[in-house]
Formats: C-alpha cells, structure tokens, sequence
C-alpha cells in the first residue's frame, strides 16, 4: 500500500483522485503498488468536490499532511510559489517523494529542490509542469540522455495557439478570440500570464533546465506575447506559406551558451509544428544524434495533467519502495545568451509615404546596419504604401537597431509589426 498525500484539490487533483481510484487495480496488477489517496489538504473543506473524498480524507492542515508519517508520497497541486515551496522542502527532508505540476515552482527554485530531494535521496517528479499529458521531462533527461540536444521548441500554451487558430482559421481578430478562450475556459478572467508568454516562459526555463543540464530560471527568459498580432498579419503570413504560432525557443549554442525566449513567429506549413490546433500543444526536439522528433497531445485540462501527474505518482512510489530515485544531477548555473545576441530571420511590415526614393532610403537602413533582405512585397494604400520585408539571418541587436533608424525617417509613418521567421 502506498498512501498518497494530495495538497489542493481543483481540477487537476480532483482528476488525480478519480483516477486513481479508476486505475488502482491495474496499477496493482502491472506494479504490486495499491496506491489510495490517504489525504487531501485544502483550503475550504466544506465546499463542494466534483469527486466523492471518503469522510476524513480532507483536511485544511497542508502541514500536517506533510508531517504524517502515514504519507508515503506527497503531491503538490497547489501553484504559486509559497507555501508550495516550503511544503515540498518540508515533505522532501522528511523522506517523502514529491510529485507536482506547478511550473512556476519549478521554474525559479528549481534547483533548490532538486538539491534538496538528492540530499534526501527521493524524487521529485514534475512532468506535468510541461505540456499537460504531453510526456516530454523523462524522455529529455532519460532517453535522449546519450545526445546532445541543440534545441527545443514547443507550443506548450494551449491559451495562445487556440487564440491564434481561431484568428487563422475564422478570420477572428484577437479581442474577439481571446473572449472566445474566456468563455470556453481556456482562459482565465487575467490572461496576462498566457498572452504575454509569462506561462510559456516558465515552461521552457524548465525544459532548457532539463534538456541542457544547467539551471536556467524564468527570469532568464526574453517574453514577447500576441496581444500585437493582427488578422493582417496572418493573411501575409498564410500568403506566403506560414503560420504564427507562439512558440518557447531554448538553444545551446556551440559556446556552451544558452538561449531562452518566447515570441510569436511565422512557421513554415510544412513544419510540424504548424499543424498543431486549438488548445493543442507539441514539443519539437532537435538534437545530435536522433535529427528532429516531436511529442504532441492536450496540454492542459484536469484529466490530461492528472494522468501525468499519477504517472510520476507511480514511478516515485516504485522507486521508494526499491530504496532508490531519479536524480536530476548537479546543475551548474547556465550561461544565459542575452536576446541581443540570439540570431533569427525576420518579416517586418512598414507603412511608409508613397513617394520617389523611399524604398532606397528604407533598403539604405537596413545595409547600414549590416541587415540582408532576402525578400520584399510592396502594396499601394492611397497616399500610402505597405513595405513587407522578410530578411535573411540577423542578429536581434541589428534588427532593434534597424527598426530604431527606420522610425525616425519621415517616410516612415510606422512600423507595423515585426514576427520572427522559422527557417523553412
């Protein structure tokens, strides 16, 4: 018997309770583990559950639940990062395995807690902190161990991409699609978090962490969100064979440098990635050895990230009772490469005055600052026309520098937007 200790009980870990006891008796049979959850610690005992707790499952004492020692394993579905931070530290010095999806957690004191859990000699499990159901921490840190990964990029918010699907596929602007998310649940009533890639980052701090051995936290993460993308843009975007996805980039460079960001950008078609709808998300892998593989699935929900959050249940508890755990390692603090330096192509879109000599002035600023195009279309407005560029790989300092020269022409009446572009 191995008795589970959950803190919180929302969606998720009303999810990880009813599967639990819908899958206990295979688990048993596959394992000779008979998981139950022993206690649920919550804020509000008398509100009303979407599961049936048997009468003294629940308590408000998140402390006492991590300091019983009937608990064999503790999971952590609570957010933020206090007190979830102090009750795994507490749970994990004690000797108790700890299983949580809370990215936030893991996202900035990562490091501190896998300190802890190697010191203690358990686990800590959290692949339900990236990609919902999406299973992509254990094959990075034990599949694709034996590979140098050079880069990882996800669609890992499903907020976001069933925005951007609705503004491509119905025409949609993304006012419109965001109330859309609101109202369906996809989106919470602040969506500050999801639309500005605050979620995103925090995801792919993780996935950096794990994928490239050094501790990287969301702090170093560069953020831009999809408030500024318009039907407009996606009309462009879909005229020359691409979709804008908002996508979390982590790299490692040949310098042992690495980078972090999330942006919106202009994929390929042909590229997988672009072909991931709705709430969907997907991880694409690029590494040495294996070339490119990518994982996909429902990347949030209740039931999808309590199937990955039972999944780590089981593996903590089988290594508990084997006397062993799953190691992370030593993680050397990363060596962040500042957004200045990370290279990309671009598309920009300006709104200049159409006149003689404005396309030599504009092509003029991007030589002088060392910016090759690679190509341009140019549309009539009136007294006004639309330049769109799309260059060849710049560094990001060159283009900011660009675009700051580009403002101050007065043939320039403004710069419109600027997506990053995946190569084909």
């Amino acid at each position: 018997m191995v008795r589970i200790g959950v803190l919180g009980c929302g969606n998720v870990g009303a999810a990880l309770v009813a599967l639990v006891a819908e899958q206990a008796d295979a688990i048993e049979a596959r394992t000779g583990l008979r998981l139950q959850v022993a206690r649920v610690a919550v804020r509000n005992v008398a509100k009303a559950r979407p599961v049936e707790l048997a009468q003294g499952t629940l308590t408000h004492d998140a402390q006492g639940l991590v300091d019983d020692p009937a608990i064999d394993v503790v999971v952590e579905l609570v957010g933020g990062i206090e007190p979830a931070r102090s009750l795994v530290l507490d749970a994990l010095k004690t000797g108790k395995p700890v299983v949580t999806a809370n990215k936030e957690l893991v996202a900035n004191v990562g490091a501190e807690l896998f300190a802890a859990a190697d010191a203690a000699g358990v686990d800590l499990l959290f692949e339900a902190a990236v990609g919902g159901a999406i299973p992509i921490i254990r094959p990075l840190r034990e599949s694709l161990a034996g590979t140098r990964i050079r880069r990882v990029t996800g669609i890992v918010n499903g907020t976001t991409n069933y925005i951007l699907t609705r503004m491509s596929e119905e025409g949609a602007t993304y006012a419109d699609a965001l109330a859309e998310a609101q109202s369906l649940g996809y989106a919470e009533r602040d969506p500050t978090a999801d639309v500005e890639g605050l979620d995103a980052g925090a995801k792919a701090a993780i996935l950096a962490t794990v994928a490239f051995g050094s501790s990287v936290v969301a702090g170093d993460v560069s953020h831009e969100g999809i408030a500024a993308v318009t039907p407009a843009d996606i009309a462009f975007a879909h005229r020359l064979g691409y979709e804008i996805k908002l996508l979390a980039v982590a790299e490692h460079g040949d310098d042992g440098r690495v980078a972090v960001r999330v942006h919106p950008a202009m994929v390929p078609k042909g590229h997988p990635l672009a072909s991931v709808r709705g709430s969907f998300n997907a991880v694409f892998v690029e590494a040495d050895a294996l070339g490119e593989l990518m994982l996909y699935g429902r990347g949030a929900g209740g039931l999808p990230t309590a199937s990955a959050v039972l999944g780590d249940v089981v593996d903590a508890a089988g290594n508990l009772r084997r006397g062993t755990c799953a190691s992370i390692g030593t993680l050397p603090r990363a060596v962040i490469r500042p957004i200045d330096d990370v290279r990309s192509e671009y598309c920009l879109h300006l709104e200049v005055l159409d006149r003689p000599g404005v396309l030599h002035a504009v092509s003029g600023v991007f030589a002088e600052h060392g910016v090759s195009i690679r190509s341009m279309e140019q549309e009539g407005l009136g007294d006004e026309a639309r330049l769109i560029f799309i260059t060849h790989e710049a560094a990001e300092s060159s283009i900011q520098a660009t675009l700051a020269s580009l403002r101050s022409l007065d043939v320039v009446d403004r710069v419109r937007s600027l997506l990053r572009v995946v190569a084909g």
